[in-house]
């Protein structure tokens, strides 16, 4: 499984929903979204600031990823950000990779 951090901003009539429903539902709704597409949320957290709702989530690949937050765009609630997270072993193994590069100027 890979994961993710997800940014979600409310519209207005997001915020409108969110008042009515409140956080309890919305959690439920993305708990049900992303076990849907054979994920698991691990955290949820609400905010205030640039993004309303932070959440990081395990999905089988980029294309579940890709599902969820078009899912949630589409749906005119709320805009979602993408972050592709990576734990200390990925960067392990990448760092031993060669890389054939030339800088610029070189």
């Amino acid at each position: 499984m890979a994961k993710y951090l997800f940014h979600a901003s409310y519209t207005a009539d997001g915020t409108k929903g969110l008042i009515h429903d409140g956080g309890s539902a919305r959690k439920t709704a993305v708990e049900k979204l992303v076990s849907g597409l054979g994920g698991s949320l691990e955290a949820m957290y609400f905010a205030f600031g640039e993004s309303d709702v932070y959440a990081i989530v395990d999905l089988p690949d980029n294309e579940s990823a890709v599902a969820a937050s078009m899912t949630v765009c589409a749906s005119g609630a709320a805009s979602a950000r993408t972050v592709v997270l990576l734990s200390p072993e990925q960067i392990d193994a990448a760092a031993q990779q060669s890389v054939n590069y030339r800088r610029p100027g070189a």
